[in-house]
């Protein structure tokens, strides 16, 4: 191989690199708008740090070794009979090993501080919001203000938000890639999430598990405002004229694909728990009691 060749070939690797670069600066995750999304990243350029401190030696090296002992070179050493080297060795085994090392203490570490039911600590009261998958759209209810929506959250800035997570069908995948941490929603299970947005913004929320034919426009929005817009919000969709009766909750159910926001006033609060018993086998229940009329006594039975 040519000396031109190897000259042409780390331009292409830079060039794409660079690129690579540039275009995660419009990525999601590396654009956070909260504490936990600001964490994450942080912890994600580190590790790729450290990883790096060993691939980009070993590329380097690499191309060194194929342009130095090329055929052509009739300079280059020939020893083989050479079997060990200790400087070698240490340098192979320690500089991983440390970096092993490090990376074991930052996952430790993040494992404890970036816990999803960890609550964040914060003097506002926070919001809850009641998460539920279905087939193929979020339905989101808050239970303090008694009203539901599909496919849309709002929040204030600052304000902590505490999510509780279930499926009222398949696995998903609960996702606010700007704010941070994913987590499962399973069928007869509760998850718990904690995020804070410390912007303005519409964030976009995802599901993150194939989850059948309508997944890939199972999206909605994430609306972070001041608390006065939140109040106003929130006013509004007490007013709305759809309610969340037996009716529209068991239309929700049926599978839909690509389901438009809507707003529903008088949201039974215990929704959410009758969701969860209704597929607790020792309930002795099937699977059509919960809707909106009976979830309290669905929920008081266990």
């Amino acid at each position: 191989m040519s000396k031109s060749f190897f000259v042409n070939a780390g331009r292409a690797l830079c060039v794409g690199a660079t690129m690579l670069l540039l275009a995660g600066c419009n990525m999601a995750i590396l654009n956070p708008k909260g504490d936990i999304g600001a964490q994450e990243k942080t912890l994600l350029l580190t590790a790729t740090g450290l990883m790096l401190l060993v691939i980009v030696p070993v590329i380097v090296l690499t191309l060194w070794f194929a342009w130095r002992y090329r055929a052509s070179n009739t300079k280059a050493k020939y020893d083989p009979s050479w079997s060990h080297s200790t400087a070698v060795e240490v340098v192979v085994w320690t500089i991983p090993l440390i970096i092993v090392t490090i990376l074991g203490v930052l996952t430790w570490k993040s494992s404890h501080e970036l816990d999803p039911y960890r609550p964040l600590e914060s003097d506002a009261k926070p919001v809850q919001i009641d998460v539920v998958s279905l087939d193929w759209k979020w339905l989101f209810i808050y239970p303090e203000y008694r009203i539901a929506t599909v496919n849309e959250i709002r929040f204030p800035v600052d304000v902590p938000v505490n999510f509780r997570i279930t499926s009222a069908s398949v696995m998903n995948a609960f996702f606010i890639p700007q704010l941070g941490s994913q987590i499962y929603s399973m069928a007869g299970m509760t998850t718990k999430l904690h995020l804070i947005a410390r912007e303005p913004g519409t964030y976009a929320g995802i599901s993150a598990n194939y989850s059948g034919a309508g997944f890939s426009g199972m999206r909605f929005q994430a609306v972070a405002t001041n608390q006065e817009d939140f109040e106003a919000w929130v006013r509004n969709v007490q007013a709305s004229p759809q309610k969340l009766t037996p009716e529209a909750y068991q239309a929700l159910v049926s599978p839909s694909e690509h389901e438009p926001v809507a707003y529903y006033s008088e949201a039974e609060p215990t929704l959410f728990d009758g969701i969860i018993y209704q597929y607790m086998a020792s309930a002795g229940m099937d699977t059509g009691m919960c809707t909106p009329a009976n979830v309290s006594k669905i929920a008081l039975s266990e």
